[in-house]
Order: structure tokens, then sequence, then C-alpha cells
């Protein structure tokens, strides 16, 4: 794999990232509007929204 194809691969993670945090985010958002906040896959998402904004974070500080 040539330093084009790595970062074309490395924006394309970045990208499916941005997406999954989206999407992660969402559905608290329903689950917020349900009011079970409680709930154990509130709690699960919770923890991957955590995780998600992490590598988000680490990406955008390297420019990607």
């Amino acid at each position: 794999m040539n330093s084009q194809e790595r970062l074309a691969a490395f924006d394309q993670f970045a990208e499916d990232i941005r997406h999954e945090l989206d999407e992660v985010s969402r559905r608290m958002e329903q689950l917020r509007a349900e009011n079970k906040v409680k709930s154990a896959t509130y709690k699960q998402l919770f923890a991957i929204r955590s995780t998600l904004k992490e590598i988000d974070r680490r990406l955008a500080k390297r420019g990607l």
C-alpha cells in the first residue's frame, strides 16, 4: 500500500467514525426522549460514544 492509498484509508476511517458517532448520538437522543436513560442500551451507547469521541478527537488533532 502506497502513501496515497494509506491516506485515503485513514480518511475513510475518519469518515466512518464520524458517521457512527452521529448514529450513536441519534440513538441516544431517541432513548432520552423515551426517558430510557437508565437502560443498559443507553449506557452501552454512552460508552461507545465516549470511545468514538476520543478517536475523533485524535484524528482531528492530526488533521484527518
